[in-house]
């Protein structure tokens, strides 16, 4: 992919993760430009009249019954200035440009009525690689206006941007990249801020990671099931159709498929396996469909008019909305947060037996020496620190605001903190998966005379060549973090894609 297209519809979670990581261009179709410039006739007819319009002829927020005369064109600079309230730490470049291509996405599709020019301007902005310094703090999920003023402010010719790989004036960094400040015209302030464009930015890379993450957990119990010489039966199509919970046919699938020609299928396995191991599909495929369901929620952000005040084109109306609020947003990623704990807690148990006490075919804490050898019973601890830090994650943030804006705002869904916390997750899971890849791969070694699957074989001769098997006691951590830092790198086969 070289380029994306925009054409008001269709913009996709990977079509934000290449414009933010891969620096792919983004290009809009003519039909976009007619209909924004279709969409500010019908904004400045309505606007004529003198017909109140929030952002554009009043003031925001607890100023809404503020009238705005004279200047209303200075009155978008003073709007944007004011909202430049964020703190924190800078936003990462990836994370930056998501948040832009977010925003020129929902844009396009025609309902903020912004002047052409300055969506043209935006649009160069993405493209020639300035981005702005956005602060982190400061949404709390109506709308992302305090942490969208960054973008609004460099695009005239204020803040700071980075370009390049320095921090720069906003003007220096647009001279340099050969564009000039942008005029906003009425209502391009508020068209500019009010939207839940970081979300929808963020949340688009987050999941595209989960979705990456997520393969490579399948890829870490497959292999379990060969280390623990479990009970492939379990698997079996018509046990998953008797109850065919939400994704589990297909992660009975996906695990069969990478354990087919493993010596498991010949052997003499055990009735029933611990729940982590036996309970596997069910487990997945409860996180795989949570997945779905956010993948579905972010890219209706993507492409829908979340603006407030909405120019309908069709109907000639400017209305103020409520499409800036999130609820759905914050609770797709409440639950997939969800779903990746419990994920993760199975992979934790699934350690706790590879590692404790002798299991059928393996010694005690897969020490291949034995005697008062640690072995890998040690990182147990590790395992259950990182398992702590993802159940805090997984507690639910969205429930937590106060009225604003003089009880005006009295209402808020805290969708970018739900991201953020669960971007934080991953973190912590990716060290977990690798934590069981490399407990598993130590279990086949330990397995005398075991053939493993396609699939699984692939997997364990990946870990081998990141992680030696434990042969005497050696300290395990710095190969946990190199085997972590692979699995962010590479694809693993069974990631999977949307239905």
């Amino acid at each position: 992919m070289t380029t994306v297209r925009l054409t008001g519809s269709g913009v996709s979670i990977a079509d934000i993760a290449a414009i933010a990581r891969k620096q792919v261009r983004v290009v809009a179709d003519e039909r976009v430009i007619a209909r924004l410039v279709e969409a500010r006739l019908v904004l400045e007819s309505v606007a004529a009249p003198g017909q109140p319009i929030y952002g554009m002829n009043t003031g925001l927020g607890a100023n809404l019954k503020t009238a705005v005369t004279g200047e209303f064109a200075a009155f978008q600079l003073q709007l944007i200035r004011g909202r430049g309230m964020a703190v924190g730490e800078p936003m990462p470049r990836d994370v930056t440009r998501a948040v832009l291509a977010a925003r020129i996405a929902m844009l396009a599709v025609g309902g903020s009525g912004v002047s052409p020019g300055v969506f043209e301007a935006l649009l160069a902005l993405l493209n020639a690689g300035v981005h702005p310094v956005m602060r982190s703090v400061g949404s709390i999920g109506a709308g992302d206006l305090v942490l969208l003023s960054a973008v609004a402010r460099v695009l005239v010719g204020e803040g700071d941007a980075e370009y390049q790989g320095n921090v720069l004036s906003a003007l220096e960094a647009l001279a340099r990249a050969g564009l000039k400040p942008a005029t906003l015209q009425p209502k391009d302030g508020i068209s500019l801020l009010n939207a839940s464009a970081v979300s929808a930015g963020k949340g688009a890379l987050v999941l595209h990671d989960l979705r990456h993450l997520l393969g490579w957990q399948r890829q870490a119990a497959a292999l379990s099931f060969e280390g623990m010489a479990g009970n492939p039966a379990i698997l079996a199509p018509a046990i998953q159709a008797a109850r065919p919970a939400p994704g589990q046919i297909e992660e009975a699938r996906l695990l069969e498929e990478a354990l087919h020609g493993s010596s498991l299928f010949e052997g003499d396995t055990a009735i029933q396996d611990p729940l982590s191991l036996r309970c596997i599909a069910p487990i997945l495929g409860a996180l795989a469909d949570a997945l779905e369901r956010a993948e579905r929620v972010v890219e209706l952000e993507l492409n829908s008019a979340a603006d407030n005040p909405l120019v309908i084109i069709d109907e000639g109306r400017v209305l103020s909305t409520g499409n800036f609020h999130t609820p759905a947003l914050s609770l797709a990623f409440e639950n997939l947060g969800l779903a990746v704990a419990q994920a993760a807690a199975a992979s934790a148990a699934r350690f706790i037996q590879l590692t404790g006490p002798a299991r059928k075919g393996l010694p005690r804490y897969l020490s291949p020496v034995g005697g008062a050898s640690a072995g890998f019973v040690p990182m147990q601890k590790t395992v259950t620190a990182l398992m702590a830090e993802i159940r805090h994650q997984a507690n639910p943030v969205m429930l937590d605001f106060l009225a604003v804006s003089e009880g005006v705002e009295d209402h808020a869904t805290q969708s970018l903190l739900t991201i953020r916390k669960l971007d934080e997750m991953l973190a912590s899971w990716q060290l977990l998966i690798a934590c069981e890849m490399a407990a598993a791969a130590q279990a086949v070694d330990l397995q005398k005379g075991h053939r493993c699957g396609i699939g699984t074989r692939n997997t364990y001769d990946m870990i081998r060549s990141k992680v030696p098997a434990l042969e005497e006691d050696r300290s395990l951590g710095e190969d946990i973090s190199v085997l972590a830092s692979h699995l962010e790198r590479d694809v693993s086969p069974l990631a999977g894609g949307r239905p």
